[in-house]
């Protein structure tokens, strides 16, 4: 099962008090105050681990509860610290607060590591509050409280190369003509039903990685189809593939289809490069295929295949490689990949996305929770109606 989003809620630890407490000894009068400090809570930490391919694994890991911090004691003693709680997720994972859409973090490295809560600090002891004055302090400092948080966590999939186009279009079946992936393949729309990836063998050694997106529907952007839910691994590509079947009445008209669409999701996505494939050409002839050279766009590469027969691939490859490595893409790269990965959500789409795919958990009083681990670490702790 491929699963790219996940809501989990989020708890830090909350950080131990100070104690209160006056040194006794037989042979040390007036010994004074000497309560320690109370330990750090856990922090709540995301971590890259390149292993993982999907957020399957907290699909069923809904609560995330750091330690909290232990109180301090007599005779300066400090108190435990809190255990952190490390959430590992694949490379590629942005992470937005639940409640306003705001962007919290890119997990985009092996090993990256964001702390998205931190623990409580720990209170003073009553040792710190003595003075010339007040010589015998009766008081500590609580612990820094506890924070929550829902957090949506979504995987864009890192690619070098993202195919786009209608159901139908010839996109799995290229995947699987240049490489060793084996997505499904019939004669029936939306047989994708989830992204996949192929590492496409390139001349001396070199290589690059193919995603093969669902397909894309005319008001995609708006929800329709299976679009809205995919069209945000696009944003990860470095270059965009458009694919429209050669036997199409208006190819023109497709590509002009898929590149609005684009347009409505996300501005920034047209300022990629773009390559236009044109598939299934095994069905065309040479004389066809030159008329329709002169009606396609001229402000992009323009390709003639065919994955059955293997017409065009090599030339496709090349294609790509330049524009994949043209200094220009490069510099695209640096200045918009930024800005598109640190996008806030749009809360009005936010909602309904979430619905529709079952993630729409609520805050639940805490006797309804079952199985949270040892009560005792949630003494202190209580849900609030979302």
């Amino acid at each position: 099962m491929f699963a790219d989003r996940a809501k989990i809620y989020l708890k830090s630890g909350k950080g131990g008090d100070g104690h209160v407490s006056f040194r006794r000894e037989k042979y040390v009068p007036d010994g004074g105050p000497d309560g320690g400090d109370g330990g750090k809570g856990g922090s709540v930490i995301l971590k890259g681990n390149r292993n993982y391919w999907t957020l399957l694994h907290l699909r069923y890991e809904r609560h995330a509860f750091a330690e909290n911090g232990g109180n301090g004691g007599s005779n300066k003693c400090f108190g435990k610290d809190g255990n952190d709680v490390i959430i590992e997720v694949p490379c590629g994972t942005v992470a937005y607060d639940a409640e306003t859409g705001e962007y919290l973090c890119d997990i985009t490295d092996d090993g990256q590591e964001v702390v998205l809560l931190k623990g409580g600090r720990g209170g003073l002891g009553n040792w710190h509050f003595r003075t010339a004055t007040r010589q015998a302090p009766r008081f500590a400092q609580p612990g820094e409280p506890a924070q929550e948080l829902m957090v949506v966590l979504e995987l864009k999939l890192l690619a070098d190369v993202g195919l786009v186009g209608f159901p139908n279009a010839g996109k799995s079946t290229l995947l699987s003509a240049i490489s060793a992936a084996k997505p499904k393949i019939a004669n029936y729309p939306f047989t994708t039903l989830e992204p996949n990836l192929g590492i496409v063998s390139y001349r001396e050694g070199k290589s690059f990685v193919m995603a093969d997106i669902p397909g894309i529907i005319e008001g995609a952007s708006e929800g329709k189809g299976l679009g809205l839910r995919f069209l945000r691994h696009i944003e990860r590509n470095s270059l965009l593939l458009f694919m429209v079947p050669g036997d199409t009445d208006n190819i023109r008209r497709e590509y002009e289809i898929l590149l609005n669409e684009l347009r409505q999701f996300n501005p920034e996505l047209l300022d990629k490069h773009r390559v236009l494939a044109i598939t299934k050409c095994d069905l065309l002839d040479e004389e066809l295929i030159e008329m329709l050279r002169a009606e396609l766009p001229d402000d992009l590469p323009v390709v003639f295949i065919s994955a059955v027969t293997g017409y065009g691939l090599d030339e496709l490859k090349d294609v790509l490689w330049d524009e994949m490595n043209a200094e220009s893409n490069k510099l695209a790269a640096i200045t918009t990949t930024e800005s598109i990965a640190h996008r806030d959500k749009d809360m009005t789409r936010f909602a309904e996305e979430l619905a529709d795919e079952g993630e729409d958990m609520e805050y639940v009083e805490l006797e309804d929770v079952e199985d949270l681990g040892d009560i005792e670490e949630l003494d202190d702790y209580e849900y609030t109606d979302a």
